[in-house]
């Protein structure tokens, strides 16, 4: 028998397949069915700071009293934080898995206190989803890393469960970037956050959503930067996310050097029971090669690990591709 066990932020989980923050993950009902399929965590949908504060300005909208700001902004808050906090104490009194609260946020303000409620709540560990669009022509990139440091910081200093980090690719120097978040607290960090993104109707001329969900193509996106930051940056954990659809991604993935991996689109395709699936097929595969432990396989192929780790650096076509017309 194969064992699986794999340690995630210094939890123990049987195996290493995570459902992500998403639907999926927004009640106890659907958790309930992802914890009978097999997931090793569950990371429950995000609460969002813009929502929050799009919900409450929705509520001041034409309204000639300012003095009420405050108060219904407080209100939604607290209603929405309550609604959260009840999530996180169900799921935990029904699943035997654990379950990872989320914060997407944008500000170091008053925010990083809902973590302390989260965690008194029951939750095993807080992943911290954060995107600041680099946006302005005169702030230097380190201004906007700066942003992600402040909100990691103040959060760390209200909580004792362990805090990991979902970002972007958006940074100049991923590893870098990694390497301070981790002196500033995170235990973990998730490779890498799928962002809405706009698209053009040209019928209509308006504005609407790219493809929601990931392909098994986008892999790519990933597995590179697996690799290098799991070796150059050991002490700090390292989940992938974004085109997981398969058993293959996923060994691909640990072979790299992730400690664990997420799944969502594939679910969203068919179902939570496709978790079975995915962890039998991994199985298959462990047998195959004769390989006893997840530990036996993880980074096997990192960066630090292979004979020729520029292979994770190459980044230009032309030599492979120029025989092609």
């Amino acid at each position: 028998m194969v064992n699986y066990t794999t340690n995630y932020l210094g939890i123990q989980l049987k195996n290493p397949v995570i459902v992500s923050s998403s639907g999926l993950t927004e009640n106890v009902a659907k958790i309930e069915k992802l914890a009978l399929s097999g997931a090793g965590a569950v990371v429950l949908k995000s609460l969002f700071e813009e929502q929050i504060r799009m919900e409450a300005g929705s509520i001041l909208h034409g309204s000639d009293y300012p003095e009420a700001q405050d108060y219904i902004e407080a209100y939604v808050k607290s209603n929405a934080l309550e609604t959260y906090l009840k999530l996180i104490s169900d799921t935990k009194s029904k699943v035997d898995i654990p379950v990872i609260a989320s914060i997407n946020c944008i500000s170091s303000s008053e925010w990083v206190s809902f973590a302390k409620n989260m965690q008194d709540a029951g939750a095993d560990a807080l992943e911290l989803n954060v995107f600041i669009m680099p946006s302005g022509p005169i702030e230097t990139g380190s201004k906007y890393e700066e942003i992600y440091y402040s909100i990691l910081d103040a959060i760390r200093k209200v909580i004792t469960i362990p805090v990991a980090v979902k970002i972007g690719q958006n940074f100049s120097s991923i590893p870098y970037f990694i390497d301070r978040l981790n002196a500033f607290g995170a235990k973990g960090v998730v490779l890498f956050n799928r962002f809405y993104a706009p698209d053009i109707n040209l019928d209509t001329f308006e504005f609407g959503s790219s493809e929601i969900l990931s392909n098994p193509s986008d892999i790519r996106q990933s597995l590179r930067w697996v690799g290098i930051v799991s070796s150059l940056v050991p002490r700090i954990d390292v989940c992938a996310s974004t085109g997981i659809h398969d058993a293959n991604a996923v060994i691909k993935q640990i072979l790299a050097g992730a400690q664990a991996v997420q799944v969502c689109s594939v679910l969203y395709k068919n179902g939570p029971d496709y978790l079975k699936v995915i962890l039998s097929d991994i199985d298959k595969w462990m047998k195959k090669n004769n390989f006893s432990d997840i530990k036996e396989i993880r980074g096997r192929m990192s960066y630090k690990n292979i004979p020729d780790p520029a292979v994770f650096e190459r980044a230009q076509f032309m030599k492979y591709f120029s025989k092609y017309t």
